[in-house]
């Protein structure tokens, strides 16, 4: 006995099983743009345009730390960056295994030389994606991020500060 039966159930209930498991992709940054705080950490361009990727800014946070600073275990996959506020932006303290129990922090997961924490990327039209780099080049820029309780960020945007 079939347990779909036809052709059309089976492309449905692949369909639905598909559908039920996007929520729980995107959960993280959705939970951050809804339920997060409001930061802002100093960014810096890492990487030019790519033309597989689309139109983007890649960013960098030099306020915070790099894979390589990571204490406790090293093994694990996912780290967490406690957040400390320096002037009007927040910077990243070392990076650590276990997760905080207070504060603002970011939840990352570390590869082989830097940490990914959700906010890595800026996806903006291709004119807009070249003058928002070299924006971010000549000037002092911050990403207003949303962090919410434990530690999911979503990028809600990037800008130059005035004066800088």
């Amino acid at each position: 006995m079939n347990l779909f039966g036809t052709r059309p159930r089976r492309v449905a209930a692949a369909t639905l099983v598909q559908l039920a498991l996007v929520p729980i992709a995107v959960a993280g940054p959705l939970s951050a743009r809804v339920t997060g705080e409001e930061y802002l950490l100093e960014v810096a361009p890492l990487d030019p345009i790519d033309p597989f990727r689309g139109a983007y800014v890649a960013l960098d946070y030099p306020g915070l730390p790099d894979e390589s600073t990571v204490s406790g275990d090293r093994d694990a996959d996912t780290v967490y960056v406690p957040l400390v506020r320096s002037g009007e932006v927040w910077t990243g303290e070392s990076a650590v295994s276990v997760q905080p129990e207070s504060g603002p922090f970011l939840r990352c997961k570390g590869d082989s030389w830097r940490l990914r924490c959700g906010i890595d990327s800026w996806f903006l039209p291709q004119d807009e994606a070249l003058a928002m780099e070299q924006e971010v080049r000549d000037g002092r820029a911050v990403a207003e991020v949303k962090i919410d309780s434990r530690g999911n960020a979503a990028l809600v945007d990037v800008r130059v500060l005035d004066g800088s």
